[in-house]
């Protein structure tokens, strides 16, 4: 009895479809293993699993570029903060006081990283006796412009000693 040709190359092939079968079930799992599902009581069918690994996915291509581009807009924004501090163009802050009687009016401009300023121009007005009657603010693009009223003394200069404080304080 002669080996039949035929019988020998259908086995081949039912053992390579076998193979290949076995091989894109493990890829399968290895891919929804990988995948979150939503808690559903029923079974998905594999069709619809796979779509649902693509639409995660194209979601996660999607998360990813919006990520790059965040990423590069603060990279931009550091990157102009730098040049514009290089280059002397961030203001050091500016003040101005007025006093009418016994009411002081003190204006302060800074930037927007620049609160403690402020704080500190509230704790100098209060150790000069001041007490801070209202303060209030306007952002403006990059600058804060701050102004605060008090009541103070009736003496000529304690508006000259508090900006002279101020002047000291914000210069160096």
């Amino acid at each position: 009895m002669e080996n039949n040709p035929s019988s020998s190359s259908r086995t081949d092939r039912k053992f390579i479809e076998q193979n290949r079968r076995n091989h894109m079930k493990d890829l399968f799992f290895k891919l929804n293993s990988v995948v979150p599902h939503q808690s559903s009581r029923e079974a998905i069918s594999r069709p619809d699993q796979i779509g649902e690994a693509t639409n995660y996915i194209k979601n996660l291509q999607i998360k990813l570029e919006k990520m790059k581009e965040k990423k590069n807009n603060l990279i931009d924004i550091k990157r102009s903060k730098n040049v514009s501090m290089n280059m002397g163009l961030l203001k050091s802050p500016q003040f101005k006081i007025q006093q009418m009687g016994s009411t002081l009016e003190v204006f302060l401009i800074t930037g927007l990283d620049c609160q403690f300023m402020f704080n500190e121009t509230v704790r100098v007005l209060q150790e000069e006796g001041s007490d801070v009657v209202n303060a209030s603010y306007t952002v403006v693009e990059n600058e804060v412009f701050h102004t605060i009223h008090c009541q103070v003394g009736e003496s000529a200069n304690g508006a000259l000693r508090i900006s002279e404080k101020l002047k000291k304080y914000f210069n160096g």
